[in-house]
């Protein structure tokens, strides 16, 4: 493994997440820079790694068993093998504890403190430690003891009740969120809370006890939507693709295609009429201001449906992008990495992976301009990197071979 050169290339951190929520945070945190070493279960490793198919494949066109869904989120990570039950592999993480900053860990709450590995445990090694626990429900409260997973959370925290088309509609009915959305939301809300915990600790020299839940993470994502409902009393409802504030903002179809319109304020709306030749739609006052297209938005929709199935769906994108009109196609994901913004951002890169192929990343979106980020390591085989990181630690050659011996790593 190259070293490391982003922003927090001074920055270690002990993962002993698994799955998706966590990781994502700790793989964020390697993208810039720092050192994550993740603890996995010997033989077997985090979950995600049999999450297949699809599986990466080797020179020969044969399944590594290197799953699609592990190599999403631990690139630039180092793997180690450790029987958290075992005191000796006890023993080993509290000394990689002893030397790192930041320890991720998302197993239920309290078991941990089973294994004397707990913030408690660890703090006495290292007071200066920032420790991060994340789970479904959080630290305390009733349901602080129950396992939790993305789609349980999208339904429990609302999401799903806003998400799909209106039921009175062919297809209507709660859907889930095409992407583990909750899960993401959750690392991305765990790097900031370390990250700000690191930044006291520079002032204070004090670590942290961070409790993150992905219950709590949803609720505080509703963001307008609850806002909504605070402020009214009304129960927001799926409206399929529209927008409950903001109009016209839809799935609208052209002659050979559909397309999305967001008009995000009253001017974008001008230019939206002056590019389809209805200028009179800006002075009709249902539709002159934004409050008023959002309460007469089933009028204004069927107008702009006509308008729209005039055209072909990339002569209106090409006017309406012209116009200042915020409007384009519904990619397909392959479609999204032909997209010469995302070709020209270089957003998906080609790394070479310790089996001999190179492996496809979509890579971390921040770009620093003094620091920029490396993306050279990728996700890490099971016990990659066990010799080097317990010989750094001083364990010698016999000490490792009993230690394998013995499986506790």
């Amino acid at each position: 493994m190259s070293q490391k050169s982003g922003p927090l290339s001074h920055v270690r951190v002990l993962d002993l997440s698994r799955i998706m929520a966590a990781p994502w945070a700790s793989q964020l945190l390697a993208d810039m820079g720092a050192t994550v070493i993740k603890v996995e279960r010997p033989g077997q490793g985090d979950d995600t790694r049999a999450w297949g198919p699809p599986f990466l494949k080797d020179s020969e066109g044969n399944n590594t068993g290197e799953a699609g869904y592990y190599l999403s989120v631990n690139r630039g990570k180092q793997s180690i093998t450790i029987a958290l039950d075992t005191p000796e592999g006890q023993q080993i993480v509290r000394e990689l504890a002893a030397d790192c900053d930041i320890v991720l860990e998302n197993f239920k709450t309290g078991a941990l403190a089973k294994y004397g590995l707990d913030y408690a445990s660890l703090k006495k090694v290292n007071p200066r430690l920032i420790y991060c626990s994340v789970t479904g429900f959080g630290q305390d409260g009733p349901r602080k003891n129950e396992a939790a997973y993305d789609f349980l959370i999208q339904a429990m925290g609302g999401l799903m009740s806003v998400t799909g088309e209106r039921d009175d509609k062919p297809g209507g009915g709660p859907q889930k969120v095409g992407i583990p959305i909750v899960d993401l939301m959750t690392g991305m809300y765990t790097a900031v809370a370390v990250l700000a915990a690191l930044a006291n600790r520079e002032q204070t020299g004090e670590g942290e006890y961070i409790d993150l839940a992905m219950l709590d993470v949803q609720t505080a994502v509703l963001s307008n939507q609850a806002m909504n409902h605070l402020l009214s009393g009304n129960t927001p409802k799926r409206g399929g693709n529209a927008h409950p504030n903001i109009q016209p903002q839809d799935v609208y179809a052209c002659q050979d295609g559909a397309v999305i319109l967001a008009v995000g304020n009253d001017r974008q709306f001008v230019k939206l009429c002056d590019a389809l030749k209805r200028p009179e739609l800006v002075s009709d006052e249902r539709f002159s201001v934004n409050a008023q297209r959002a309460r007469n938005v089933a009028e204004l929709t069927r107008l702009l449906q006509q308008e729209f199935a005039r055209w072909p769906r990339a002569d209106l994108v090409a006017a309406l992008s012209a116009a200042g009109v915020p409007c384009g196609p519904i990619n397909s994901v392959a479609e999204v990495f032909q997209e010469p913004q995302i070709q020209h951002r270089k957003m998906l890169r080609n790394v070479p992976h310790p089996l001999g192929v190179s492996v496809p990343q979509v890579v971390c979106p921040i770009n620093f301009t003094n620091r920029p980020l490396a993306f050279d390591a990728a996700p890490p085989l099971l016990g990659e990197h066990t010799e080097k990181v317990l010989t750094d630690l001083g364990y010698n050659a016999t000490q490792l071979s009993e230690l394998r011996e013995s499986g506790i790593v």
